[in-house]
């Protein structure tokens, strides 16, 4: 990984990404309960940099991600964003929109040589924060966002994310993902 040297702690994120034993754990409507869905995965991670921030100089990861339900033809989660290495301040960061009209930037401390670090948002925040559209903000408005990442060394990598609303129905939900995704490029 010396190639991406300059990208600190998201270097081994670098890459195509796929595994079909991720594990959602969310609200279901239909049942009205908490239920697990077993998914599959596919993320892509580019790199591009250095971006030119006024005196902060970044390392980015500009990233697709999509998830499936056994069985289905479309995905159930989509994400774009990006992954932000500021190694001067030693802070790593997440931006992403879902397709249900939510942005999120999430962010955390770090060190160029951590294998794992941790990212954090939470809403009303000017600084790492969560906004979602109009509709969502009544029947389920995220309140915080939580993602810890390990590189597990230069073929996978593991997350462990929750992320915490107010559902109209379901009353204080925290919904988790989990995957540990391997190489196919």
């Amino acid at each position: 990984m010396t190639e991406y040297s300059e990208w600190g702690p998201l270097a081994g994120l670098v890459g195509e990404w796929e595994r079909d034993n991720g594990l959602d754990i969310s609200w279901h409507n239909v049942e009205g309960e908490l239920a697990e869905t077993k998914f599959r995965e596919k993320v892509s991670m580019k790199a591009f940099g250095p971006v030119a921030n006024g005196t902060q100089s970044l390392y980015g990861l500009d990233y697709r991600m999509a998830a499936w339900r056994a069985g289905e033809e479309n995905p159930f989660h989509t994400e774009v964003g990006y992954w932000l290495w500021d190694g001067a301040a030693g802070e790593v960061m997440r931006c992403f929109v879902v397709p249900r009209g939510s942005v999120l930037i999430a962010g955390g401390g770090a060190n160029a040589s951590d294998t794992s670090f941790s990212l954090e948002a939470t809403v009303g925040s000017e600084v790492y924060g969560i906004l979602s559209n109009k509709y969502l903000a009544e029947p389920a408005r995220t309140k915080k966002f939580t993602c810890t990442v390990t590189v597990e060394g230069p073929d996978s990598w593991a997350y462990d994310e929750e992320t915490t609303y107010d559902h109209a129905i379901g009353g204080t939900v925290a919904h988790t993902d989990v995957n540990r995704l391997r190489r196919v490029e």
